[in-house]
């Protein structure tokens, strides 16, 4: 069995900028390869909430083909700063230093990655209207639970539930890891 291939470059680069940040929260390279293929699968204009450091903005920028861009937004201005380094002389990605909010305007969306984090804030229905037909969501951060509803620190994974449920999408839980999976709707 060979070796995983080398990192694509503006990986390499955004795991460089986030040692040199301090920040170590930042997307598995199992769901980064995920986000990868996913993104060389559209067109238009992909979003992120959450930059962070920007290795899943690195990852979806490594699968991108064509004129497809990525706009991404971090709320701590000295992590967004960061991440700006990595792309600031691609056309393709825009890093803003604000609150994702800001991007409600800018879409639809083909593809949008999310960290699975509040589930007011990643719920479907405050994510639908902003993911265009046929539009990719992708929510990282699961830990797989093989039973339903789903579990998650002894109490209902309410927002996996609502995920892996809405009819305005059709969904489904990927383990990337034994330890880790993602969420990954189509909007119908």
């Amino acid at each position: 069995m060979s070796a995983p291939p080398d990192l694509p470059d503006v990986v390499s680069r955004a795991f460089a900028v986030s040692r040199k940040a301090g920040y170590v929260s930042f997307c598995r390279n199992e769901t980064g390869r995920l986000l990868a293929a996913l993104a060389a699968t559209r067109e238009g204009v992909m979003a992120e909430f959450g930059t962070g450091c920007g290795v899943g903005t690195a990852w979806l920028r490594s699968g991108v083909r064509g004129d497809a861009r990525i706009l991404t937004a971090e709320l701590d201005a000295k992590l967004a700063d960061a991440a700006a380094e990595i792309f600031v002389d691609d056309p393709q990605v825009e890093v803003l230093s604000a609150d994702w909010s800001t991007l409600l305007d800018k879409g639809p969306f083909s593809l949008l990655f999310l960290d699975s984090g509040e589930p007011t804030e990643v719920g479907v229905d405050s994510i639908a209207d902003l993911v265009e037909e046929g539009g990719i969501v992708v929510l990282d951060d699961f830990t797989p639970c093989e039973v339903w509803p789903p579990i998650a620190y002894g109490r209902v994974d309410t927002l996996r539930e609502q995920w892996l449920t809405d009819e305005r999408f059709t969904a489904v839980e990927v383990m990337v890891a034994p330890d880790a999976s993602a969420l990954i709707a189509t909007k119908r």
